[in-house]
């Protein structure tokens, strides 16, 4: 009498299949995350560091040795060149970008000097960048102010950045 097997898979093998897809999703989640973290951060400090050149550029041409108070500021052509410092996209206040918000402070001058833009410009600034959603668009925080140096701790520098020297706590990107 012959045995007739019908082929196929049983159930207890689709469930290994199953459990091991189920897995290597978590996995690439996991790993999509983190990526998504890491982009958020990185163009965090690319855009802490477009800010802090367009600042150093209109201190030198436009500012006579001051800082422009606003992001929106740094967007305004120069009269002579017709170019700005920043761009657009860029001069919100506060700016949201990339799962980051970026807000920009500084010290008002005392005398009545302008800028080549008519504004009044600050003596120094203080500039940080904190996640959205902590944990879930970035993980570090960042600042920088006057002294051009871009710093990164794991909690906020928000109301803790110096106009100019080493905040309290944190580390120097290099």
């Amino acid at each position: 009498m012959a045995i007739h097997r019908q082929s196929g898979f049983t159930l207890i093998e689709l469930l290994i299949v199953l459990s091991i897809v189920g897995l290597l999703a978590a996995t690439s989640m996991a790993i999509y995350r983190n990526a998504r973290v890491r982009a958020g951060e990185t163009a965090a400090v690319a855009t802490l560091q477009a800010i802090t050149d367009a600042q150093f550029a209109f201190a030198q041409l436009c500012g006579n040795q001051r800082y422009a108070p606003t992001l929106q500021a740094l967007t305004a052509p120069m009269p002579t060149t017709g170019q700005a410092f920043l761009s657009p996209d860029l001069g919100m206040d506060p700016l949201v970008k990339s799962g980051y918000r970026f807000i920009l402070g500084g010290t008002a001058v005392t005398d009545a000097g302008l800028t080549c833009t008519g504004i009044t410009p600050v003596e120094a600034y203080q500039l940080t960048a904190d996640p959205e959603k902590p944990g879930l668009s970035g993980i570090r925080y960042f600042g920088t102010n006057t002294d051009r140096v871009l710093y990164e701790a794991m909690e906020t520098f928000t109301g803790n950045m110096p106009e100019s020297g080493p905040p309290g706590r944190g580390t120097e990107m290099k």
